[in-house]
């Protein structure tokens, strides 16, 4: 004779679905956002980050160190002096030169170090337009 077991927690949910409390729940009769994608095995971190908008200290430091280099042009256009800019050039190849001798975790990068004079230049031509 075989006999059914019930655990508490399936309990739980069966009373709670019996009061309607997952009734009227945002999504309900709507597929799921990935339907029809292909399975990844990492859908829960990517869904993660794209709820909380987490990104910046979930990239390794190679790939934060190369979208940095990416987005140089509106960092330093956000520095007020010369010198600023200067400090910031510095301190990137600093972190380029640690990448390049695998010193930072991550993908490995063979991005060259910036000319410090070319980037001021570019700062000061378009602060004067």
């Amino acid at each position: 004779m075989a006999t059914w077991y019930e655990s508490h927690i399936d309990r739980k949910i069966r009373e709670a679905q019996e009061q309607g409390q997952f009734d009227d729940l945002p999504g309900a009769g709507k597929p799921l956002s990935d339907h029809g994608q292909e399975y990844d095995e990492d859908w829960w971190v990517r869904d993660w980050l794209r709820r909380e908008g987490a990104t910046a200290g979930a990239l390794p430091p190679t790939l934060a160190l190369r979208r940095e280099r990416e987005d140089l042009r509106e960092t330093i256009d956000r520095r007020h002096s010369e010198a600023e800019v200067r400090e910031y050039v510095a301190n990137l190849n600093e972190q380029l030169r640690k990448a390049r001798a695998g010193l930072l975790d991550g993908p490995p990068v063979l991005l060259p170090p910036l000319d410090p004079d070319e980037v001021v230049k570019g700062w000061r031509a378009r602060r004067q337009s």
